[in-house]
């Protein structure tokens, strides 16, 4: 799964719509802004559809934030 686009955020906590790299499978979910979300979450997501995760072409977004901002 990658961010598809970013409907609202609050702080760190985000809802996004994610869209399956595999078969375009899209669905709306929560999130939360940061490094270990983008690099580790997101792409062990399976798609809901086909079951697939991110393939290794998969690239993380930025924080909206630095890591050390509190927010």
């Amino acid at each position: 799964m990658k961010i598809k686009t970013i409907i609202s955020q609050s702080r760190r906590d985000f809802t996004a719509e994610y869209e399956c790299g595999w078969c375009g499978y899209t669905y709306k979910g929560r999130g939360y802004d940061d490094a270990n979300f983008h690099q580790t979450v997101i792409p062990q997501m399976k798609c809901p559809e086909c079951m697939k995760t991110a393939g290794n072409n998969y690239r993380a977004l930025t924080t909206k934030y630095p890591e050390t901002m509190i927010v």
